[in-house]
């Protein structure tokens, strides 16, 4: 469970920081964020945080399925 949820929220959060660039650096209008440098700097981290999350569980997801097909003795 805990895989599909640093998924899942790895996902949310890049899809955020991208939205935050992409208003941060002008890309994206109608916010009060559009134009602002700081919340381009702000998505930047929070997607590096997300892809960190879906590195995480993609690890986990791959050290299980190893376990799984191990051999038992």
């Amino acid at each position: 469970m805990q895989v599909w949820g640093r998924g899942i929220g790895g996902i949310v959060l890049v899809v955020l920081g991208a939205v935050w660039i992409a208003q941060g650096s002008g890309s994206m209008k109608g916010s009060a964020m559009s134009g602002h440098s700081q919340y381009a700097l702000l998505g930047v981290v929070v997607a590096l945080v997300g892809i960190y999350l879906l590195w995480a569980a993609w690890r986990a997801h791959s050290r299980r399925d190893a376990e799984a097909r191990a051999p038992r003795a």
